[in-house]
């Protein structure tokens, strides 16, 4: 099981219905992208941690081993507008308002890269999808979503397997060892993935698949309390930050 799936399903608000938390975390995706960026964004990045830490009870190292790698693209961005190609100052120089736009496009990537993990880290993916079909989403495309999810932890776990099956042969004491046994797992990876998927088709058509994949969706309702709550949080950041408003320069 991935790191953020263990953790929606520990999570304090695991029980909650997902319609709750996409208010909330997608939300504050919304005002991230909406707001200014300062301090708009920078109130979003407190609000999501607070929830996530909080509330939401997410370990704080397993927030950041997820987050830090939509950060680091969001630092990558970033750093593209400190320079300009072209121009009376040669073909590559720093942009006069290089770092103001840097700083702005950090400040709202981040923000919404925490919107969608305080999503992500509070509803696990086995609650969301069979409740798509009821949100008018086809049952066929939710059906195929599903089986994928399934299929990527056990391609995961076979690929685990296989490493540390070669890893016990020696097979990474050289660098030419590593890329034969990296090429050998890839191979294998690939045949035992299509076997998995045809003993799978074989146990469904055995059961009677009528192109629809039934399961146990766990009760939840709507909580119009704390759904009340997020809204009045986004609604009070929003006020906040044109009352806080203030350019960078």
């Amino acid at each position: 099981m991935l790191s953020i799936d263990a953790a929606a399903h520990s999570s304090r608000w695991r029980r909650r219905h997902p319609v709750d938390k996409a208010v909330l975390g997608l939300g504050l995706t919304v005002l991230a992208i909406s707001l200014p960026p300062w301090p708009g964004a920078a109130l979003v990045i407190a609000a999501a941690l607070v929830g996530l830490l909080g509330p939401a009870g997410v370990p704080a190292r397993r927030l950041w081993r997820a987050w830090r790698v939509p950060l680091g693209f969001c630092v990558t961005g970033a750093l593209t507008l400190l320079v300009r190609v072209g121009g009376p100052g040669g073909f590559l120089a720093l942009a006069g308002d290089g770092p103001l736009r840097a700083g702005e496009l950090l400040l709202r990537t981040s923000a919404a890269s925490l919107g969608v993990l305080l999503f992500a880290f509070t509803t696990p993916m086995s609650d969301l999808l069979p409740r798509l079909v009821r949100a008018g989403v086809p049952a066929p495309l939710v059906d195929v979503a599903l089986v994928t999810y399934r299929m990527s932890f056990l391609l995961l776990d076979s690929v685990r397997r296989i490493r540390e099956a070669q890893a016990a042969r020696l097979g990474h004491t050289t660098r030419a060892a590593t890329w034969r046994s990296l090429g050998g797992l890839g191979a294998t990876a690939f045949v035992r993935s299509f076997d998995r998927a045809a003993r799978l088709q074989a146990g469904l058509a055995g059961r009677g698949y009528d192109g629809t994949l039934r399961v146990l969706v766990p009760e939840a309702r709507v909580s119009v309390r704390f759904t009340a709550a997020s809204l009045a949080l986004l609604a009070a950041l929003t006020a906040l930050t044109f009352v806080l408003e203030r350019p960078l320069s």
